[in-house]
């Protein structure tokens, strides 16, 4: 039995330059964060060929080509995994609509699981980079590069896209902002779910027109002056920031914000956050928030209506956490 245990991502500024559309133009560039929640996939051999699948739904067949669960299909095909296997997947939280980048980190999951039931040593640049293959090139998805990379690789990253591929640059906090950092960071669910798909579907067709395309220029520029700001450990202007970016995402496409999330955020902002944004494509999931600690109590209040999730930056991105090599693998 494999059992691989990969974290899902926040991202802070530049998210949807990490698309083609975008990248094809002038370089993309993203800061974004794994955080401690995590998928999990679990592999293990089965006494038959048979082929089973554990998640919201179960499946047994006979061969790869009948899965129903895209990501799974393409992950066995790629590892040249074949039969005699039962594959589960499970997750911190509800996977679907959740804007943390779960179904690029289960993809990366099922990818190193199966790698490793092959004896295969693999690292987080090809984990990465095939889990990109399999859902922007097999899968069509209207997605960017960034989480599968934020998965694969864990830790505080600023990553540029090109036709080229994806360059990674660590994020390197001295321990004592590292933690004020992420202390000032809060994550309310919604209680909106959504498929991102329509909405990266419209921004992917809106890159085509030169406002968007400047819009999305804006976004990139802040990359750097927020890293600068994170290393610094200056709290307000990261929030300056992130509301900067919020603003001009909303400017992107239709449906990225909407009454609800615009209510919440201003309910936040009143009662002391300095900042937010909705993490993933937007119209629902999760709000991101930064938050001085000193107003988080009244921040705590005017939101209690709403589900908290709290977390931690996390160091690490996909690892094998059980390995029983008491089989051999077919």
């Amino acid at each position: 039995m494999i059992i691989v245990k990969t974290p899902l991502r926040i991202s802070f500024v530049g998210g949807g330059s990490d698309m083609h559309a975008y990248y094809r133009h002038r370089p993309g560039k993203v800061v974004c964060s794994a955080i401690d929640k995590f998928v999990y996939a679990i592999v293990k051999e089965r006494f038959d060929d048979m082929i089973y699948i554990n998640y919201s739904q179960k499946e047994c067949v006979e061969s790869v080509d009948q899965i129903k669960h895209d990501l799974v299909r393409e992950a066995m095909r790629i590892t040249g995994v074949e039969k005699g296997i039962e594959i589960t997947t499970l997750a911190d939280i509800p996977s679907t609509g959740s804007g943390l980048g779960s179904s690029s980190s289960i993809t990366v999951a099922l990818l190193h699981a199966l790698y490793t039931y092959r004896h295969e040593l693999v690292t987080a640049e090809q984990l990465a980079r095939q889990a990109c293959r399999i859902e922007i090139d097999i899968l069509k998805k209207p997605i960017g590069r960034q989480d599968q990379y934020a998965a694969a690789y864990g830790g505080v990253n600023q990553f540029e896209f090109t036709t080229d591929g994806t360059a990674r640059k660590p994020v390197i906090l001295e321990n004592k902002i590292k933690r004020r950092f992420s202390s000032s960071l809060l994550l309310y669910y919604t209680g909106l779910a959504r498929s991102a798909d329509d909405i990266l579907s419209k921004q992917k067709k809106n890159l085509a027109a030169a406002e968007k395309l400047a819009i999305m220029d804006k976004m990139v520029s802040l990359v750097d002056p927020f890293t600068g700001a994170m290393e610094a450990g200056d709290i307000e202007l990261c929030g300056k920031l992130l509301d900067r970016n919020w603003n001009l995402k909303q400017q992107m496409a239709t449906g990225i914000s909407n009454p609800a999330i615009d209510k919440m955020y201003a309910t936040a902002k009143k009662a002391g956050a300095l900042a937010g944004k909705i993490t993933g494509a937007g119209g629902g999931g999760f709000l991101l928030l930064i938050a001085s600690r000193e107003r988080q109590n009244q921040v705590f209040r005017a939101l209690a209506g709403y589900r908290e999730l709290p977390f931690m930056i996390e160091e690490s991105g996909s690892k094998v956490i059980f390995d029983d090599r008491s089989y051999s693998s077919k």
